[in-house]
C-alpha cells in the first residue's frame, strides 16, 4: 500500500478546490485527488457566469437582498454579506489567474469595461460571463496555473473511497475524532493508496447524478457528503436539490443544460401551444427565481399532458445570439434545432444541491482536520434555494476563506507520525453481479426523480424511504464481499445522499424554497435547517 504524505489534502478538482490549491501553495505541500480526468468537473459545465457588484448602478444590498429572497428565509445572513462583499476581490484573483470575460460593446465595438448580464432572481445586470463557457474558462485557467506550481501534486482517477480519522492510525487513541487523511482507489490499477495530510479539504462537487435527469456531469455522485456522514460529520438540507428549469430535451442529450443566461438576454418560456406562461405564476415571468420557474415547467407539463416546454430565443437578433451563445447554438444545431429560428425544446432537470456537509463560512465541519468547500458544503449562502451564478461566487469566496483559516492555524497543525492501519479488502471480483450494480445505480436515480422530485408527498417520500432502506442493505453487502470498484463506491455514496435527502425532506413539514410538498404547501413562520448525524437518525 502506497503511503502519500502532505500538508494540505484536496479532494476534487474543480473550480472551489483549484482555488484553494493556489492560494495553499506557498505554505506547504498540496494534493489534489481528482477522480477522472482534472478536466472532468461541473465547473466546466457552468454557462452562465459569476455574480458580483462591479457597476456603479448596482449595489452590496441589492445582491444581498436578491440572494435572501431566492433563499426562502433560510439563508445566514452574515455568510451572504461576507460572499457579496469580497465578490468583486475573487474576481479580482480570476484576473489575476488570466480568466477572460466578455468585454461591452458599443456600436460593435469592444471597450475596456466587462460585459453584465442578468438572470432569474437578480434585480440588476451583475453575471461577468465569457461566451456561454464561463465555467470552462475559469476552470482550464486555473488548472494551467496549478500545473505549473512545483507545490502541487496532482492526481488524476483517484476515486477517494473513505476518510481516515485517528482510531485508524491508533485504536487506542481516545480523544475525539480526528480527520488525517482518505484512501483512494486508482481506478487504472485497482491499486489503494493512504493519503496523510495535516488537513484534509472536501471539494467534490454536487450529487446531481443521484437523480435520474440531471445537468451535472457523471461523477456527479455526492461521495463528500457520504464520506462527511460516515465519519460523523452534520449534513444540513439535502431536501434542497435545486431543479434547473431548462434543460435540452432530444432523446440523444440527457444533460446538456440551456442557460439562464438566455431568459436573461429575452428569452422567453412558452408551452406546446406557443403561449408565453410564466407571468401567470409569478410577477418577473421567465426570469422568476429558478424554484418558482421549475414547478411551474412541471405544472404546464402536467396540466397539458405535453413531455416538455420551449424557450423562445427568436425574436432576438440570430448574429448576437450566435457570438453570445456559441456553444448551447452550435450543440442544438446537432440536434437539428436552430435556436435563432427554432423554440429550443426544454425540461427541468437536477442541477445544483443547495445542502451539504454543513459548515461555517470558512468551510470549517464538526470533525478537526476535514474542511468542506464549494457546492459540497453548506454555508448558509444559498438557504432553500440558490440564486443563479452564486455557485461559482461560492467556489471562490469559501476558498479564500478556507485559506486564510488554514493559514492562520498552520503553525499548529500536526500530521501523523504513524501510518494508518493497511487498507484490508476482498480481491476477487465476480463480474457477473457487476449488472446488479448497474440495475440498483438505475433504480435509485429513478426512485429519487418519481418519488422525492419537483413535487413531493409524504406517501411518495416514505415508499422512497423503505424501499432506499432496502437497497442500502444490499449495497453494503456488495461493498463487504466484493473486490473494490469504482462503480461499487458511487453506488455506495448515491444510496447513502438519496436515503438522507429523503429523510430531510420527511422532516421538513412545510413547504420552502425548492422542497415542495403537497401534503404541507404552507411555509413556517420560523426557518430552520434540516440536520442529520450519523447514528441519530
Amino acid at each position: 500500500m502506497s503511503i502519500h504524505r502532505c500538508d494540505f489534502l484536496i479532494i476534487g478538482s474543480g473550480t472551489a478546490g483549484l482555488a484553494l490549491a493556489l492560494k495553499m501553495a506557498s505554505l506547504g505541500k498540496v494534493v489534489v485527488l481528482s477522480k477522472e480526468k482534472f478536466s472532468d468537473s461541473n465547473s466546466e459545465m457552468s454557462q452562465g457566469g459569476i455574480a458580483a457588484v462591479i457597476s456603479e448602478e448596482d449595489s452590496f444590498e441589492s445582491h444581498i437582498h436578491d440572494t435572501l429572497v431566492a433563499g426562502a428565509g433560510l439563508c445566514n445572513t452574515a455568510v451572504v454579506q461576507d460572499y457579496i462583499n469580497q465578490a468583486p476581490e475573487r474576481i479580482r484573483d480570476l484576473l489575476n489567474w488570466g480568466v477572460r470575460f466578455d468585454l461591452r460593446k458599443v456600436n460593435g465595438e469592444e471597450t475596456s469595461e466587462i460585459d453584465l448580464t442578468r438572470e432569474g432572481g437578480h434585480s440588476h445586470r451583475r453575471i461577468l460571463h465569457f461566451e456561454d463557457m464561463t465555467g470552462l474558462e475559469i476552470h482550464r485557467k486555473l488548472l494551467a496555473r496549478v500545473r505549473e506550481n512545483s507545490n502541487i501534486t496532482i492526481h488524476e482517477r483517484f476515486n477517494a473511497i473513505d476518510l481516515i480519522v485517528n482510531k485508524e492510525v491508533d485504536p487506542s487513541d481516545m480523544s475525539s475524532t480526528r480527520c488525517v487523511g482518505c484512501y483512494a482507489l486508482e481506478t487504472q490499477t485497482g491499486k489503494v493508496h493512504t493519503f496523510v495530510a495535516k488537513t484534509s479539504i472536501l471539494a467534490t462537487g454536487g450529487a446531481g447524478k443521484v437523480y435520474l435527469y440531471t445537468s451535472n456531469w457523471s461523477g456527479a455522485t455526492g461521495d463528500g457528503i457520504a464520506m462527511a456522514y460516515r465519519v460523523g460529520a452534520r449534513i444540513a438540507n439535502l431536501e434542497f436539490m435545486q431543479f434547473h428549469p431548462t434543460c435540452l430535451y432530444h432523446k440523444d442529450s440527457r444533460n446538456f443544460l440551456i442557460s439562464e443566461a438566455l431568459r436573461g438576454e429575452g428569452g422567453e418560456l412558452i408551452n406546446s401551444k406557443g403561449e408565453a406562461f410564466m407571468k401567470k405564476y409569478h410577477k418577473l415571468g421567465s426570469l422568476a427565481p429558478r424554484d418558482i420557474v421549475a414547478r411551474s415547467i412541471d405544472n404546464e407539463m402536467k396540466r397539458s399532458g405535453s413531455e416538455c416546454v420551449y424557450l423562445d430565443m427568436t425574436s432576438l437578433d440570430s448574429t448576437f445570439l450566435k457570438n453570445r451563445f456559441p456553444t448551447i447554438y452550435q450543440t442544438c444545431l446537432q440536434f437539428g434545432i436552430d435556436l435563432t429560428k427554432d423554440p429550443i425544446p426544454v425540461v427541468p432537470a437536477a442541477h445544483y444541491l443547495c445542502g451539504g456537509i454543513m459548515t461555517d463560512n470558512s468551510g470549517r465541519t464538526d470533525i478537526p482536520g476535514l474542511w468542506a468547500i464549494g457546492e459540497t458544503a453548506c454555508t448558509g449562502l444559498h438557504g432553500a434555494n440558490r440564486l443563479a451564478s452564486n455557485s461559482l461566487l461560492e467556489c471562490l469566496t469559501t476558498a479564500h476563506n478556507c485559506a486564510s483559516e488554514l493559514k492562520a492555524t498552520f503553525g499548529s497543525m500536526e500530521i501523523s507520525a504513524k501510518d494508518p492501519k493497511p487498507w484490508s479488502y476482498p480481491e476477487d471480483s465476480n463480474d457477473d453481479e457487476m449488472i446488479v450494480i448497474t440495475a440498483m445505480w438505475e433504480e435509485i436515480r429513478r426512485l429519487m426523480w418519481n418519488y422525492m422530485g419537483i413535487v413531493r408527498s409524504n406517501k411518495r417520500l416514505e415508499r422512497a424511504q423503505h424501499r432506499l432502506k432496502n437497497i442500502l442493505a444490499e449495497v453494503k453487502d456488495y461493498y463487504s464481499n466484493m473486490k473494490i470498484h469504482s462503480d461499487i463506491l458511487e453506488l455506495r455514496n448515491i444510496a447513502i445522499v438519496a436515503d438522507l435527502s429523503v429523510e430531510c425532506a420527511l422532516r421538513r413539514h412545510e413547504s420552502r424554497g425548492i422542497h415542495f410538498n403537497i401534503d404541507y404547501p404552507e411555509k413556517l413562520s420560523t426557518p430552520q435547517d434540516t440536520i442529520v448525524v450519523r447514528g441519530l437518525i
